[in-house]
């Protein structure tokens, strides 16, 4: 008999690595094929294809410009987060630092947001400039252990680059949708195929039926281009949970704090008022709960609590648990 494979928190690191690659792939060629389509459509040459592509790439760029120098300041400032040091939150800082040295990078700046709601963030462009911020019902609800696999999830972000990761998603899926909505409003205005003329006739019908398939096609994907997008954003999103739950593992050699935090959280019905549809992707689980009115249409920005926590209880050999159970693993039954 085939020996059973042993999933590690290496293994799982690699795949959800590879996963997420895949995936910026996709909607990075998915820019790519509109671009063209579109470009065509409106030109009617294969030339105005190329042109709407390089358009679409400056337009990614400059956004990711923006976004990269500034992006973090605006985050922390939407969520009213400050600063704190070694005096105001000392537990905080220590494990902080002590996760820092265990993840080889620089200690990011701390923040503190005044919210019953136990959660946590970190975002900045690269590890040297990084911000970590959580909640004061985080220090309040959690003790040492959870408390530190919770920091060492955020850190793995900073570790593993994912908020530039995600940010280059978030701007192809922004490009996507902004290319759709001019396509859709040049449309809506007037804009059809256009076929180029020869000798005072229009191009052969056979030309001429090829850029009308185009036209169809642009309009096509101009609906479902900015859907596939955002859906694969989201799976992103999700594939970096899971790397770095993994890599919380990793760094806390402790996978039972991270599972009572995942618990914890995931039970808690306090809501975070700072969170909103633009930052909780940003989250250690997602702020906004189902059952509130700004929940309502929104896509999954994280796997479920129970998954990310039967993930890591295969890393321990622990058996599987479910939404009951879940209760109890926090401590609430």
């Amino acid at each position: 008999m085939t020996a059973a494979r042993v999933e590690t928190f290496h293994s799982q690191i690699a795949a959800n690595r590879r996963r997420s690659l895949l995936l910026v792939a996709i909607v990075a060629a998915l820019l790519a094929v509109f671009g063209f389509v579109v470009g065509f459509a409106m030109s009617g040459e294969p030339a105005g294809g190329y042109v709407a592509v390089v358009i679409a790439l400056v337009v990614a760029g400059l956004l990711s410009a923006g976004s990269y120098f500034a992006g973090d300041s605006l985050v922390l400032a939407a969520s009213r987060a400050r600063e704190v040091n070694e005096t105001a939150a000392p537990q905080l800082i220590n494990v902080v630092r002590e996760l820092s040295i265990a993840a080889n990078v620089p200690v990011p700046r701390v923040y503190l947001i005044d919210d019953s709601a136990p959660n946590a963030f970190a975002t900045g462009r690269d590890p040297r400039h990084a911000s970590l911020a959580v909640t004061s019902g985080l220090l309040e609800k959690l003790d040492r252990e959870e408390l530190q696999g919770v920091i060492g999830h955020e850190l793995a972000h900073v570790r593993n680059l994912d908020i530039r990761f995600t940010l280059l998603v978030g701007v192809l899926v922004g490009s996507i949708v902004l290319l759709a909505d001019f396509f859709l409003r040049w449309t809506w205005w007037g804009g059809g195929p256009r076929t180029s003329r020869s000798g005072g006739g229009r191009r052969d019908g056979g030309g001429g039926g090829l850029l009308i398939l185009l036209y169809v096609v642009a309009i096509v994907l101009a609906v479902l281009a900015p859907i596939i997008a955002r859906f694969v954003q989201l799976a992103v999103s999700r594939q970096r949970e899971y790397l770095a739950d993994a890599s919380s593992v990793e760094l806390t050699r402790n996978p039972y704090g991270l599972e009572r935090a995942l618990a914890k959280i995931g039970s808690d019905q306090e809501v975070l008022e700072v969170a909103n549809r633009a930052t909780q992707h940003l989250y250690f689980v997602n702020p906004i709960k189902k059952w509130e009115a700004r929940a309502s249409g929104l896509m999954a920005t994280h796997p479920p609590i129970v998954e990310r926590v039967n993930r890591l209880r295969s890393l321990s050999g622990g058996a599987p648990v479910d939404a009951t159970t879940l209760r109890a693993l926090a401590g609430l039954d």
